[in-house]
């Protein structure tokens, strides 16, 4: 085995590791972007969350301006909502059929009242 063989076999390893060493910095540096744009997404969501708070808080005011019963309203819709999800479901597990009574066109079922 000579010096020329033993030259390209180094060379080729340290090809090798530079490749290696880019695709880490890359690597890197896509890991930095993606953390910067959690934070970016995060900091959004807070501040989302603070405006609903705020809002909320100003509805509950006009409700309670008007007479209204917020906490029963709301209750009512998680209610509806609650129903509304149940009916979305078979009770087997199955996929909905046109047997079982649930809309089939996209269209929901008709509400009742109390």
């Amino acid at each position: 085995m000579g010096l020329g063989s033993t030259a390209k076999k180094l060379q080729k390893i340290a090809d090798m590791a530079d490749d290696l060493y880019r695709k880490l910095n890359e690597q890197k540096e896509q890991l930095q972007e993606l953390r910067n744009t959690v934070e970016e997404t995060s900091d959004r969501v807070e501040g989302i969350d603070r405006e609903q708070a705020e809002q909320r808080a100003l509805l509950e005011a006009i409700a309670e301006e008007q007479g209204l019963d917020t906490d029963a309203i709301l209750t009512e819709a998680v209610i509806e909502d609650a129903e509304a999800a149940a009916d979305d479901q078979p009770a087997d597990g199955a996929a909905p059929t046109a047997d079982d009574g649930a809309a089939t066109d996209g269209q929901s079922a008709p509400e009742t009242t109390d």
